[in-house]
């Protein structure tokens, strides 16, 4: 009887260690046989992720991950959402990889695995030039209303620093808190400083103004995710940047799409 018992035990914890290899090199084995890599991104973000005039995606997280695709020998599908509807797409197995700009917090991590960080950005508070905020205190009050992106960074910042001003959520890209705040429906706005700056060229030349004080206590780290079981996707992925960094084919990419605005010409 004690020996049936061994055997039976033996046999199921074979089957375990069987599943659980199978969970962990199951995603990048299945974009192979697919021929498919599939990322969920949220267009309207440049540039970090857009459709450019040819109704193309493009921006430096698509181009990244297209690099990847062809790294892999496979095609590269792009799938578009909403910022709310990152993270279930990739919790729904709609895609591989979340390639966003996205920061990597302790409640975000219980639900899906990031990966190293691939840039970083500093939140800031901007306004309407002209506008009689100056400091993070003159903004900080029940009277002043502030425009964030719905489930960011800078939503939980703004309500961290600004705890006394009202804050409204809007969904999209950062666009979208520039255009409110242009339209008056908000007195300031909050986002990555980087997403600030990269979209004031479409607008009113001087008509906004970034604090020159940036909030938060450092900069936060930027970084693409995947599903807690796909860890041998999670290490190609980390050493897909190690890779990148070394050949020269990072600093192009950001070179072209963070450091300048010639991609604005081309696309």
């Amino acid at each position: 009887m004690k020996t049936k018992h061994v055997i039976v035990l033996i046999m199921a914890l074979l089957l375990t260690a069987m599943l659980v290899s199978t969970a962990m090199g199951g995603a990048l084995t299945d974009i192979v046989k697919r021929g498919e890599l599939r990322v969920a991104v949220q267009s309207g973000a440049a540039p970090y992720a857009f459709v450019d005039k040819n109704g193309e995606h493009t921006g430096s997280m698509v181009e990244f991950t297209r690099e990847m695709a062809e790294r892999m020998g496979v095609k590269l599908k792009v799938l578009d959402f909403d910022w709310d509807g990152l993270i279930p797409a990739l919790l729904s197995g709609k895609a591989d990889v979340l390639a966003a700009d996205m920061t990597p917090t302790l409640k975000r991590a219980l639900k899906i695995t990031f990966c190293d960080p691939w840039y970083y950005v500093q939140p800031c508070i901007f306004t309407k030039t002209g506008a009689p905020y100056q400091t993070q205190e003159d903004v900080n009050k029940p009277d002043v209303t502030v425009g964030v992106l719905l489930g960011s960074t800078g939503e939980t910042i703004a309500k961290e620093y600004l705890p006394n001003a009202k804050i409204k959520s809007y969904k999209g890209g950062g666009r979208m808190i520039v255009q409110a705040l242009l339209a008056g429906h908000v007195d300031a706005g909050v986002n990555d400083d980087l997403a600030v700056l990269t979209v004031l060229p479409d607008f009113p030349p001087n008509s906004i103004r970034l604090f020159e004080k940036r909030l938060g206590v450092g900069k936060d780290p930027l970084a693409f995710a995947v599903l807690h079981e796909s860890v041998n996707l999670w290490q190609w992925i980390n050493l897909y940047f190690k890779t990148i960094r070394s050949d020269g084919t990072y600093k192009k990419n950001i070179s072209y799409w963070m450091e300048s605005t010639d991609w604005k010409k081309d696309h």
